[in-house]
C-alpha cells in the first residue's frame, strides 16, 4: 500500500510542472501561435524562483519572480513573433537556448557555482495539510501534505477551461486562431489576442519553473527543466489543446516518472529510469500519428 500511494504522489508531483506549462500552452494553441518556448520559461521560472527566494526568505517573492521571468521571455517572443512577424519555431528555438545559457551564466555569476546551488535559506513552497483529510485511510495520505502548487494547478485548470469555452475572451482567442482575418474585421486585432495568450503562458510556465526549484526539489539545477517543456507541448497536441484531457495526460506523463523515480529504489540503472517519462511521451505520440493517419484515409 505505501508503495502505491509513493506512486500515486510521484504521478502528481511530476504532473504538476507539465500540467502548468501545457495549460500555458493552451492558450497560445487556440490563438494560433506555435509555441515551443515553454521549455524555457519553465527553466526561467525556476531559476529566478531561487534566486527570489534564497535573497529574501520568502517563498512567495521567488514565485512572483518566477513569473515574472518567465514573461520576460514571453515579451521577446511577442516582440519579434507577433510584432516583427518572425519565424515562431525559430523564436522558440532561440529562447530555448538563451533561457538554458542565461540561467546557467547567472548561476556561476550570481551563486559562484556549478551545476547545482542548493542552500537551506531557500523557502520551498508550503505543503497544504487537510486535517479533516489526513485521517481518512489512504485517501488522506494522498490529499493532506501536497505542495500548495499543486492545488493551483487543479484550479488552473477549471479556470482555464471556463476561460477558453464559457467566456467571450475564449471565443476571441479561439477566433484568432481559426480565423484571424475575421477577427480583425470586427475590430478585434488578432495580435492583440495572440500577445495575451503569450502572457497567460508566461504566467502558467512561471508557476510551473517555481514548483520544480521550490516544491519538486528544493534548488536550482543547470537545465533542470530536462524536457517537461517538449513533453507538455505533445500534451497539448495530443488531446488538440483541451485543458481537461492536458491535465489526464499530464497525470499519465506523471505517473511515467514517478514509476521512474519508483524503479531507482529496485536498483534500475538511473540513466535507464530517466528515460522513462520521454518514451512514454514517444509511445503517445506514436498512437497519435497513427489514429490520425487512419481518420485521414477513412
Amino acid at each position: 500500500m505505501k508503495i502505491l500511494i509513493g506512486l500515486i504522489n510521484g504521478m502528481i508531483s511530476g504532473a504538476t510542472p507539465i500540467l502548468l506549462a501545457a495549460l500555458g500552452g493552451a492558450y497560445t494553441y487556440y490563438a494560433g501561435v506555435f509555441n515551443i518556448a515553454m521549455e524555457g520559461m519553465l527553466l526561467t521560472g525556476a531559476f529566478f524562483a531561487v534566486l527570489g527566494s534564497y535573497y529574501t526568505g520568502s517563498w512567495l517573492i521567488g514565485v512572483l519572480l518566477a513569473i515574472l521571468g518567465a514573461l520576460f521571455l514571453s515579451l521577446i517572443f511577442i516582440l519579434f513573433a507577433v510584432v516583427l512577424k518572425t519565424d515562431e519555431f525559430v523564436t522558440g528555438i532561440a529562447l530555448n537556448l538563451f533561457a538554458v545559457g542565461a540561467t546557467t551564466y547567472m548561476l556561476r555569476k550570481i551563486f559562484s557555482v556549478k551545476g547545482v546551488f542548493s542552500n537551506p535559506a531557500i523557502q520551498p513552497i508550503p505543503a497544504i495539510r487537510l486535517p479533516l483529510a489526513e485521517n481518512i485511510p489512504f485517501v488522506g495520505e494522498i490529499l493532506s501534505g501536497q505542495i500548495l502548487m499543486v492545488w493551483v494547478a487543479g484550479l488552473a485548470t477549471i479556470l482555464t477551461y471556463f476561460l477558453i469555452f464559457q467566456t467571450r475572451f475564449g471565443l476571441r482567442l479561439r477566433a484568432a486562431g481559426y480565423n484571424p482575418a475575421r477577427l480583425d474585421s470586427s475590430g478585434v486585432p488578432s495580435s492583440r489576442m495572440r500577445a495575451l495568450s503569450l502572457l497567460a503562458c508566461g504566467v502558467l510556465c512561471g508557476l510551473g519553473g517555481s514548483f520544480l526549484s521550490l516544491g519538486y526539489v528544493n534548488l536550482f539545477a543547470e537545465n533542470m527543466s530536462a524536457g517537461r517543456g517538449w513533453i507538455s507541448l505533445a500534451a497539448i497536441i495530443l488531446v488538440n489543446g483541451n485543458p481537461l484531457g492536458i491535465a489526464l495526460i499530464s497525470l499519465l506523463f506523471g505517473f511515467s516518472d514517478g514509476l521512474g523515480l519508483l524503479l531507482q529504489g529496485y536498483r534500475v540503472p538511473s540513466q535507464f529510469t530517466a528515460m522513462v517519462p520521454y518514451i512514454a511521451t514517444l509511445i503517445a505520440l506514436y498512437f497519435y500519428a497513427a489514429r490520425k493517419r487512419r481518420l485521414n484515409s477513412a
